[in-house]
């Protein structure tokens, strides 16, 4: 199996430590998770909780209602509810519609741009309420995204730790599954939600389980394209856009370069 399949007890031990000891290490009170009613950020707040206690984590919910489905609000609710954690939701379009009336150079048809606008206003919110609370910022982003770069830099990308980032999509899925989530969770299809009926997959080009096969058959095992096409069957314009995208997409995964002076 493409990527191995993993001993997901074993996992959810490593992750609880991993959480444990970066709280403990920060001398924080606990975490904070920006819950999207997505798979990454329930399987992120599930384990959070279980590594700290509910009364150590804080769900933030932040829909834009000009772009999130009320489903994904409705779902992140739910599951905190279920898991006993405070939750706040916070309607991040009257932040972002402050952005659109100050700047004189906004435009309304910048998608990526203003998507990407999005994110990092909800990183601010997250981060405030951090610095608020003495909490660390848990991260949600999986390793198909990370290296991807299908994260906004400074957004999303933007966290203290990051749980289950050593994980890729198709084995979060099924880690959520070992975890009991909500089905609703587990099989909604992925989305970050930047603006109205992006899905992963379509931006991508190519369905999670060809992504992650792609990836770790180039990152892990250093095997080439041509071989990637040989080993699995994809169509080779995925292999090559994925491959493309990982390698065009490091700047994103380093911090920024430093001029040496001396």
């Amino acid at each position: 199996m493409i990527p191995p399949e993993l001993n997901y007890d074993e996992v959810a031990e490593k992750i609880i430590n991993f959480i444990q000891e970066r709280v403990e290490e920060a001398d924080a009170n606990g975490a904070v998770v920006g819950a999207s009613g997505g798979l990454d950020s329930s399987v992120v707040l599930v384990l959070s909780v279980k590594a700290l206690g509910a009364g150590r984590v804080v769900a933030l919910i932040m829909p834009d209602l000009s772009v999130t489905p009320i489903q994904d609000i409705e779902h992140a609710v739910q599951l905190a509810k279920l898991l006993g954690v405070r939750y706040y939701v916070v309607d991040v379009r009257r932040i972002y519609n402050s952005y659109s009336d100050i700047m004189p150079f906004y435009a309304s048809d910048a998608l990526i741009p203003n998507g990407n606008l999005r994110a990092r206003i909800r990183m601010t919110v997250l981060y405030y309420y951090a610095n608020l609370r003495n909490l660390l910022v848990c991260g949600t982003g999986d390793k198909s995204e990370i290296l991807l770069g299908y994260f906004t830099k400074y957004g999303d990308g933007a966290a203290d730790l990051l749980p289950i980032a050593d994980l890729y999509k198709t084995q979060v899925r099924e880690f959520a599954r070992k975890l009991d989530l909500p089905k609703s969770i587990i099989e909604k299809p992925s989305s970050p939600r930047l603006w109205p009926g992006q899905t992963a997959e379509k931006e991508l080009g190519a369905t999670y389980d060809e992504i992650d096969k792609i990836l770790y058959l180039h990152v892990e095992l250093g095997k080439k394209i041509e071989e990637i096409i040989d080993q699995t069957g994809i169509e080779s314009e995925k292999v090559r856009a994925i491959v493309e995208r990982f390698h065009r997409s490091e700047h994103k995964r380093r911090l920024p370069p430093i001029a040496k002076i001396g």
